[in-house]
This record gives structure tokens, sequence and C-alpha cells, in this order.
């Protein structure tokens, strides 16, 4: 029963990936709204240049969006009627950047007004922040509509966490129609953003329920770590790459080959022989394919579950539907 269950919910899956992955197109508002991808540039330059932090939750939150039914701008929803929204899911609670999304979307209004969905642009809005911090750039195709539905439990129960073993990550992302690859290429954005002690604490001070520490990490780094953050430490942030949290790079792949990546997550990329091998391509900066990597698979995952068509809608406001 269990298996049965198991395969009518990858079926079902695919199912989505494949028909709603179509349909979006690089230039699909080149008629009605031309200016679009200047609008959002702009936009998001100028909150980047004042606050270059904000690039991380700004991919974060595109991120979070497309693994939770699809690309399709839920994430962006306030609850209402006392329905909690995936806004309000402990992994999104972190997210930042809202504000760049909605000025992106008034300013969108003022030029083309009720013909850019929320998703599209905050597709182009994780785009153009990697950018602007010295990231890689890559084509993004557009023709998203807006989803209605956006369910707290959904958000907590589909998103990869950082405590994730190789076997979860794996099949979390392939439901979704992304390869192993795409998993540590994707890995890979966390090279740039913060994180909560919270989310790796149990590695330093309590890793099999025992007292001990994570063996797969490395000792000096865990000792460094302990300064910063104490036991039950809910409040205190960390760099994810140390030196280089603000600049889009390839020392994320560093850390992870010298057992410094921060999360178990990140520690896994070792357990798999081709992750590992992936891990260790992207070590020599002149001789690395990360950028390029990041911009397929931001690509391939920019398609996952789209609305198009007729499918959903266009908001006027992102945080509220219709």
């Amino acid at each position: 029963m269990a298996t049965l269950k198991f395969l009518s919910f990858l079926i079902l899956q695919l199912f989505v990936v494949a028909k709603y992955c179509e349909g979006v197109e690089v230039g699909y508002y080149k008629k009605t709204c031309p200016n679009v991808e200047a609008i959002v540039k702009e936009t998001t330059a100028h909150y980047i240049s004042r606050a270059p932090t904000l690039a991380a939750p700004l991919l974060r939150m595109h991120f979070h969006d497309c693994f939770v039914r699809g690309c399709d701008g839920s994430v962006l929803l306030n609850s209402t009627k006392g329905k909690q929204a995936e806004k309000d899911a402990i992994p999104n609670q972190s997210l930042r950047g809202f504000q760049v999304i909605d000025a992106a979307k008034s300013a969108l209004e003022k030029e083309c007004p009720g013909t850019v969905s929320c998703s599209d642009i905050l597709a182009l809005v994780a785009r153009d922040a990697v950018s602007l911090i010295n990231g890689p750039t890559w084509p993004v195709p557009l023709g998203r509509r807006d989803g209605r539905v956006s369910i707290l439990s959904e958000a907590s129960k589909n998103l990869p966490t950082p405590f994730d073993n190789f076997t979860t990550l794996k099949t979390t992302f392939g439901f979704l129609g992304l390869n192993v690859k795409d998993l540590v290429v994707l890995s890979g954005g966390h090279t740039i953003g913060m994180s909560h002690c919270f989310s790796f604490s149990s590695r330093m001070y309590n890793f099999t329920g025992k007292g001990d520490m994570d063996p797969n990490m490395d000792i000096n780094y865990i000792n460094r770590l302990k300064i910063k953050c104490k036991p039950n430490d809910v409040t205190t942030i960390v760099e994810m790459d140390p030196g280089s949290f603000k600049s889009f790079d390839t020392d994320y792949y560093t850390m992870v080959a010298k057992r410094r990546g921060l999360f178990a997550s990140d520690a896994a990329l070792l357990s798999n022989s081709q992750t590992k091998d992936y891990v260790l391509s992207q070590l020599k900066p002149h001789a690395s394919t990360f950028f390029k990597d990041f911009g397929e698979s931001m690509m391939k995952m920019g398609k996952i579950g789209v609305l198009t068509g007729k499918a959903g809608e266009i908001r006027k406001h992102c945080a509220f539907r219709n």
C-alpha cells in the first residue's frame, strides 16, 4: 500500500511538471510590455545597491516559490480570512525583500497595467539580484500566471531542509524534475546569505542525540562556530559562506570540500560520487563551470509547475488575490 501511494504521488508530480512546464518563453512580453526586464532590473538595482544582502533572500524566495505548487507566486501571498499562507511557514519566515517585488509590480502596473504576473517578476528579480552582486545572468522565460492558493502546511512539507541527507534531497528534487546535477548546482546558491544557528546547531552539540558533534564537519570550523552559536540559540545569524557571503562566487564549493559546509544538506554533497565530483571540479575558479551551470539550472527550476493560458490570474497586488 505504501509503495502504491508513493508511485501515485510520483506520477502526480510528473504530471504537474509535464502539464505546465510548456508555455513560457523568452521575450513573452515583447509586444504587451516591452520594457518589463529593464523596469524590473532598475527597481532591483535600486534596492541591491543600498542593501546587497537582499540578494540572498530574493534568490531563496524564488526557490521556495517554485518548490511549492510550482513557480506561481504563491509564496508572495499574505494570509487571508484566518488561513495561513506559505509565507507564514517556518522556512519562509526569514525571507526578506518583498518590498522589491511590490515596487517592481507597482512600476509595471503604471507601464502596462494588468499584464505582468508577480511570479514572472519574482523570477526576474532573483536573476537580477544575483547578477548585481557579480554573479551570473541567464535568459528568463516568461509567461507565468499567478496562483490563487497558498497553504502553510504545503511549504512546511515540500521545501528541502538544512537537515536533509542526500537520499531525501535527491527525492525532493527528483519529484519536480530536477536531477542530481541540478541539486548540487542549485545548492551553490548558499554562496550568499546568512543562517540562524538553530539550522545547524545539532551538528555542533547533539548530532545523534548523545551530546556529540557531526564527524562530517571540520572540528576547527565547529569550534569557531561555537563561539558565535551557543546551545539553544535561536536569534544569532552567521554567514553561510564566511568571508564571501555578499559575493556570488565558487567559494561555497571550497568550503564544502573542506567539510565546512554549514548545513547537513551541504555535507550531503560529499556523500554521493556525482555531487562530490562536481564540488571538486569547481575548486579552480578559471576552470569552473558553476556560473553557466547555475543559469541553466535556474531556467529549468523556473519552469516547474508554471500556470499558463487561462489558469490562475494576473494579480494587481502581489500579496493579495484579485
